[in-house]
This record gives C-alpha cells, sequence and structure tokens, in this order.
C-alpha cells in the first residue's frame, strides 16, 4: 500500500490522517507503507471534509488541536452528519476533561504525542475492525429495508400486525379480511423476506425498527 492518494485503491481499508505537522503526516505515512496500510494525509478538518472520502472503509486519525476548525469539534460535526467513521484521536497537549468528552463521543483511543509505533498500530486494528463490523451491521440492514420494501402495502400491513402479537385471526377481523387471505398475505411476505419461521421474521423486523 501506499500514502499516495492516487495509487490507494478505494476499497482499501484507509488511515485518514488529519494533521497540520507535516513531520507528524510523513512519519506515519511512512511506518504505515511499511506494514502495509493505506493512509492519505490531510492538514485540516476542513481539507479532509471537503475530499468527500468521511464516507470510505478505514479510520480516522485525527489531531484533537488544529488550526480552524478543531479535532473535538470536527468529530461532534461527524457525528451530526451521521457519520460513523471511527476516529484515534492524537495530541502532544491533551487533557483530562477532552479525553473524557471524546472517548465518551464513541473515539477508539486517545494517542499523546510521541506515542510507540505499537499503540498506534494496535489502535488502528481495533478501529479497522468496528468499521468493518459496523459496514456489515450496516449492509445487513440495508437488504432487509430493500426487502420490506418489495412487500405489497396488505402483506406489510399483515407483517406489523403480526409482530405485535396478534393472531392471524385478530388481524384478519382488524384489516376486515378473511383468515384464509391474511395467511395468503403473511406466507407471500416471509417469502419475499427470506425467511421460513415466524421467529425469523420477527427478529428481521425488530432489526429494522430498532
Amino acid at each position: 500500500m501506499t500514502s499516495n492518494p492516487e495509487t490507494a485503491q478505494p476499497a482499501d481499508p484507509t488511515v485518514f490522517i488529519v494533521d497540520d505537522d507535516p513531520s507528524i503526516c510523513e512519519g506515519i505515512c511512512n511506518l504505515l507503507e511499511a506494514v502495509g496500510i493505506a493512509s492519505r494525509r490531510y492538514p485540516s478538518a476542513e481539507s479532509f471534509w471537503e475530499s468527500r472520502e468521511v464516507a470510505n472503509a478505514g479510520c480516522l486519525l485525527l489531531d484533537a488541536r488544529l488550526p480552524g476548525m478543531s479535532g473535538v469539534e470536527f468529530q461532534e460535526k461527524l457525528q451530526q452528519a451521521g457519520i460513523a467513521l471511527p476516529i484515534i484521536f492524537m495530541t502532544a497537549h491533551g487533557d483530562i476533561p477532552m479525553v473524557r468528552k471524546v472517548m465518551k463521543a464513541g473515539a477508539v483511543e486517545f494517542l499523546t504525542k510521541p506515542f510507540q509505533k505499537e499503540d498506534l498500530l494496535q489502535a488502528i486494528q481495533q478501529a479497522f475492525a468496528f468499521d468493518r463490523a459496523r459496514r456489515h451491521e450496516q449492509e445487513i440492514l440495508n437488504g432487509i429495508r430493500a426487502r420490506i420494501q418489495s412487500l405489497s402495502e396488505r402483506e406489510r400491513q399483515v407483517v406489523e400486525l403480526i409482530t405485535t402479537g396478534l393472531t392471524n385471526r385478530e388481524v384478519a377481523e382488524k384489516l376486515f379480511l378473511s383468515l384464509v387471505t391474511v395467511k395468503l398475505y403473511r406466507r407471500l411476505a416471509m417469502e419475499k423476506m427470506g425467511v421460513t419461521t415466524f421467529a425469523d421474521l420477527m427478529k428481521m423486523w425488530e432489526k429494522h425498527n430498532s
């Protein structure tokens, strides 16, 4: 892998380094290249935001104190935008309140400069693992949503009522349908959802609504 944006593959998990100190960025990029981890470097939070790479796989290695928007402020901006890219904070001038704030907000790690390369690499692997799990979960959820969207209005109504605990007969009475028709809608819905048991249908519906 390489720190060159033109040669790193977009699909590869990448460490996005945001630090205004060129020597720090250079050293980290060289270390990551040596162990086969792709990286990109940015001098400010604003430049990284404008790069539109915030949705790519990997993690963000973010200096807490930056010119312009600080790392702490950028973490808040990402949260408000619904972007869950894992963040590893680093700084030479941290304090306990800052550490508590960013960790409570979901940061993976907080490293104090100068840090050991082993600590950095361990934090990166932890962040990559978190990002993989998060993206896998999102793929599952997207698949469930697509299947639900394939349901007809009646099929969805039947499933919504059944998953609240109502029996087929109670659903039929509520929707003014025959019992046979409710059972048909239920069977068709389960086929479209790709499940064979009601328990699996319940799990998918709960995941979708969580």
